[in-house]
């Protein structure tokens, strides 16, 4: 495909951008598993192939029969203000875990590329019958460093980049100029940082996951199939509401991302998306109690003595290293260690068993289904399931 064919599918108008050119924010670290930037905030993943089984049935394209439109259509998002597309996208790029899962839901083909492909869990597919994700052939955007010039190649392949500009120029250490030379070519950027809410640059609106799900539905033209997701998650907040004790009864957790050499980078529990099934679930914030900055807003660490002065409850660790692992690897693995720690082995949370994978900070609304009954059968011992998987295959291939 040529960049010109390849820009002839689409007319790519960016009015009303808000796009602000804050300075880098210093901090990324290595988080020793080769990703290039352990702190938390660019958790990435990979897809390519999935057998979710959409492909031409999804209803896209300019199909008069489907979800899909023949005629031009715009949709408006901040920061990246309105986007007019002449026929639906067909490939993109993702940020990582969010905004890729709902294109997923939305029974799209898996993004070519994102930020990191470690970070986007594709095994919470694993759940659900006939998903699939295959992230071998998914590039991974910041392997190294984010390139304004790899955009710029990966342009000719992709019909959008689903990421939020103002993270590439805060967080990646760009300028506007960089996002200006890549749109020209004719791929618009269209996201919005949803996972936290510490960023001082984001002083846009914040959606809820539900709401940035419902605007990629209205660039990918399936409203239906967002209408079916939202219909069966507030079945799903209705079960979960049921099984959450009185609040008397609920634990304060402390959400913390390994660093090394003892040291963590702390997570308290805010709005953003990557605290859904926390906020969900009525926990208590042992962090925030305590007075420790999140991690994304001032990029400071704590240690185990300083875990062992706050004792929360039950400590969760994030980290694809510990996502990767299952239930059962990460007592013997992880939680075996703390267990032989000097102090750690301290810690309340240690001593009663109550140590547990603490979810990616990035979540679509397959991932948050998932993640959020682990939650519950790990903080309150739920045994049922609290989502049909059925339903969530039905809705992802189009049958339902």
């Amino acid at each position: 495909m040529t960049d010109d064919s390849h820009r002839s599918r689409r007319t790519i108008l960016r009015t009303g951008a808000t796009v602000a050119a804050a300075g880098l924010i210093a901090g990324c670290t290595s988080d020793g598993n080769g990703s290039g930037n352990g702190n938390g905030d660019t958790e990435g993943g990979n897809g390519n192939g999935n057998g979710n089984g959409s492909g031409d049935s999804s209803g896209n394209g300019d199909s008069d029969d489907g979800n899909g439109s023949s005629e031009s259509y715009s949709v408006t998002m901040e920061p990246v203000g309105t986007l007019e597309f002449d026929s639906v996208p067909e490939t993109w790029a993702a940020n990582n875990g969010s905004w890729a899962d709902m294109g997923i839901a939305l029974g799209q083909q898996p993004p070519e590329a994102v930020y990191l492909t470690d970070r986007y869990h594709t095994q919470y597919y694993d759940e659900i019958p006939d998903v699939s994700v295959d992230k071998s052939d998914m590039t991974a955007l910041w392997a190294d460093e984010l390139d304004p010039e790899e955009f710029i190649e990966l342009s000719g392949d992709v019909d959008m980049f689903v990421m939020d500009p103002n993270f590439l120029i805060n967080r990646g250490g760009w300028d506007q100029g960089d996002i200006d030379q890549i749109e020209s070519t004719g791929t618009p950027f269209f996201g919005n940082s949803i996972f936290s809410q510490d960023y001082t640059w984001h002083d846009y609106e914040f959606l809820s996951l539900y709401e940035a799900f419902e605007k990629l539905a209205e660039v990918f033209q399936e409203q239906e199939r967002y209408e079916a997701f939202a219909s069966l998650h507030d079945e799903f907040q209705d079960e979960v509401d049921a099984i959450v004790p009185p609040e008397d009864e609920r634990p304060d957790v402390a959400i913390v991302w390994p660093a090394g050499d003892d040291t963590f980078y702390p997570y308290t529990i805010g709005d953003g998306t990557g605290y859904k099934q926390w906020r969900d679930l009525g926990v208590g914030d042992a962090l925030g109690k305590a007075g420790v900055s999140d991690f994304t807003s001032d990029r400071g660490t704590i240690d185990y003595e300083n875990l062992l002065e706050i004792d929360p409850d039950v400590l969760l660790l994030r980290g694809p290293s510990n996502e990767s692992l299952t239930a059962e690897e990460f007592q013997n693995q992880v939680v075996a260690e703390m267990e032989n720690h000097d102090i750690a082995s301290e810690l309340t949370a240690v001593q009663n068993g109550d140590v547990y994978r603490g979810g990616p900070l990035y979540q679509g609304p397959i991932a948050n289904l998932v993640l959020t009954e682990r939650a519950a059968q790990d903080l309150y011992g739920v045994e049922e399931e609290l989502f049909d998987r059925q339903e969530v295959s039905d809705i992802v291939n189009g049958d339902f």
